[in-house]
């Protein structure tokens, strides 16, 4: 379910990030359990926080900024360090904006994602090997917008998550089907985009 199709007009701007370079993307593997990535091997690599830096530095964002992030390890370092650039309150962990969970894929090459985003192209409701339909990640996610919408009002929000999820979100915000969401274009790493 799209919980944003109801709202007519949002009360707050909103911003995606993708986390800054990951030690999983380094080695091309799949890290989408939290289980996977509680050993602490999968947080940035040396130029993941730089980018980091780098984007929250040229972002604009101000002081007042919200940033809800994913509580994976390479979500958390890359919310923590910008927060301390913009100088911005506390972080809000938000499993809604978990790594998509790839099931059986899950540690295996980053070339097997093309696998799920092919299923993904014909269905966005299909679960092939355990993976986490796109209409699932796509219903936690705007979830998650449309309660930050009811508690807050003129605020910038950072949304700090990871490629799969911010791509069906990104397919939220325009209101198309989530089996489209590679259509729209690609966050690169610690690329922060304007969602409208």
């Amino acid at each position: 379910m799209n919980h944003l199709t109801p709202i007519s007009r949002l009360a707050n701007r909103y911003f995606a990030m993708r986390h800054g370079q990951s030690n999983a993307n380094v080695a091309g593997i799949i890290v989408s359990r939290l289980a996977t990535d509680s050993g602490g091997d999968y947080g940035l690599s040396e130029l993941g926080r730089q980018q980091a830096r780098d984007a929250a530095t040229a972002s604009g964002l101000g002081s007042g900024t919200l940033i809800c992030s994913s509580d994976f390890a390479r979500a958390r370092e890359t919310a923590e360090i910008v927060r301390a650039c913009l100088g911005a309150p506390a972080i809000t962990l938000a499993a809604a904006l978990r790594e998509r969970d790839f099931g059986a894929w899950e540690g295996t090459s980053s070339a097997s994602y093309a696998k799920v985003w092919a299923a993904d192209a014909v269905h966005p409701g299909h679960a092939a090997g355990g993976v986490e339909p796109a209409s699932a990640v796509l219903d936690r996610a705007t979830a998650l917008v449309a309660d930050l919408e009811s508690r807050h009002c003129d605020r910038d929000v950072l949304l700090i998550s990871h490629g799969d999820t911010l791509q069906i979100l990104q397919a939220g915000f325009h209101g198309i089907d989530p089996a489209r969401h590679r259509t729209l274009p690609h966050l690169g790493t610690a690329e922060i985009r304007r969602l409208s």
